[in-house]
């Protein structure tokens, strides 16, 4: 029997063919299929069974139970075919149009039931979302908004912990650093990428060809530097036109024991100090953004702030007309 005969006898029910006609709108479990179409689990059960038998449906384990949706993106472009002309028909029927509105009364209860849920919850969600996901989960997430074809250089990478972050996102990541020691913790941490590279230098001369990088990070590697200035001056050295840099570091503070106990060069960074290393370097915009306080955090307050290197054909500069307020001096 040809294919598409057998696919044909799948929908020659009724039953099926307005099944199928309400997955195609939305993924739902049994019970809710039993509120759309009028009928009994089993019955349901059963040509959901077939359907899924010839391909058609497929179902996905939720707990206890299975969400079932139509699989017409799997089908060969004939039994794609063959639906859009069944569909089209099955659709003016009256059990399709009252499959219709109740399957919008099923999607509306699911939406009072999460909204239920948030207006008794709203006061602990952050506790219960940090519970479940871990406090930082969103911030995982953050770089799979970089190009996938992305060479990003993590600069200053100490056990490459933003190098971790990063691989799985980019083509390629370069991380430096010129402790043996620090590269020795990030060659373990990042023995399973194996799109990162290590290499030992110093931050005022990174070990890096000329337009090189799409991207680069320095984080909470600044106040190390005994030349910020040669740093930034380097990092846009390395960056190609229109590359960005991102600086992640301490806002000025009088924390003199991180000084004399954790060789910290510097107490903090400005937003005039960057501003201006930056304008030097050459890049044609810097942003400083201060970064909330994290209440758990016993160090000083981070800024964040992004630096771009001009494109070949852009000659103008875009800083601030007056320095931001001015924090402290490093």
């Amino acid at each position: 029997m040809p294919a598409v005969l057998d696919r044909l006898s799948a929908l020659a029910d009724l039953t099926r063919s307005r099944l199928l006609l309400v997955l195609e709108r939305d993924a739902l479990t049994v019970g809710e299929l039993c509120q759309v179409l009028r009928l009994p689990q089993s019955t349901v059960s059963r040509h959901l069974k077939l359907l899924a038998d010839e391909g058609w449906v497929s179902a996905r384990a939720e707990g206890t139970s299975n969400r079932y949706r139509a699989a017409l993106r799997e089908l060969d472009p004939s039994a794609r075919q063959l639906w859009q002309l069944v569909s089209g028909e099955i659709a003016q029927a009256p059990a399709a149009k009252q499959d219709a509105t109740r399957l919008r009364s099923v999607l509306a209860e699911r939406s009072t039931r999460s909204r239920e849920f948030f207006a008794t919850s709203a006061g602990q969600w952050d506790r219960l979302r940090s519970e479940l996901f871990g406090a930082r989960a969103e911030l995982a997430a953050l770089p799979a908004l970089l190009d996938d074809g992305w060479t990003v250089g993590d600069l200053g990478c100490g056990t490459g912990q933003v190098s971790a972050s990063l691989a799985p996102f980019v083509r390629h990541v370069v991380a430096v650093d010129a402790s043996a020691p620090m590269l020795g913790a990030a060659r373990k941490r990042l023995e399973p990428f194996r799109n990162v590279e290590i290499r030992r230098g110093e931050l005022e001369a990174l070990p890096l060809e000329d337009a090189s990088l799409d991207a680069a990070v320095l984080s909470l590697a600044l106040h190390l530097a005994p030349e910020p200035a040669r740093v930034l001056a380097e990092a846009a050295r390395t960056l190609r036109p229109g590359g960005k840099l991102l600086i992640v570091d301490m806002m000025p503070h009088e924390r003199t024991d991180f000084i004399e106990s954790m060789g910290h060069l510097w107490p903090g960074f400005d937003a005039e100090s960057i501003t201006s290393w930056g304008r030097d370097a050459g890049f044609a915009s810097i942003a400083y953004h201060p970064l909330p306080a994290d209440p758990a955090a016993k160090g000083p307050t981070l800024f964040a702030a992004v630096a771009v290197k001009p494109r070949d054909s852009d000659n103008r500069t875009d800083f601030p007309a007056s320095p931001l307020p001015r924090r402290g001096s490093p």
